[in-house]
């Protein structure tokens, strides 16, 4: 499967297990979680980055990544723990 296959060039989301998914999604808590765990991150930065992560949580697990991956950072993994609902 390609990525255009789940979302083609014209769409910006798509429905996944019931939750309304935008492209980029998991992108975006990739460059969230670097600065999440970037230690030179102001703390308006990384305050801003945990609120986007948590904001991206429905969307990740409706999507099923955290059933396929394991977050090795501890910190991050309890982040993503506390916020999951």
């Amino acid at each position: 499967m390609r990525a255009e296959d789940l979302l083609p060039d014209h769409l910006d989301s798509g429905e996944f297990n019931g939750t309304i998914v935008r492209k980029g999604t998991v992108g975006a808590f990739l460059a969230n979680a670097r600065v999440f765990l970037d230690p030179s991150a102001t703390v308006a930065r990384r305050e801003e980055a945990e609120a986007h992560m948590a904001g991206a949580l429905a969307a990740l697990d409706a999507l099923g990544l955290f059933d396929l991956f394991e977050l090795r950072d501890p910190a991050l993994r309890d982040f993503v723990v506390r916020h999951r609902g």
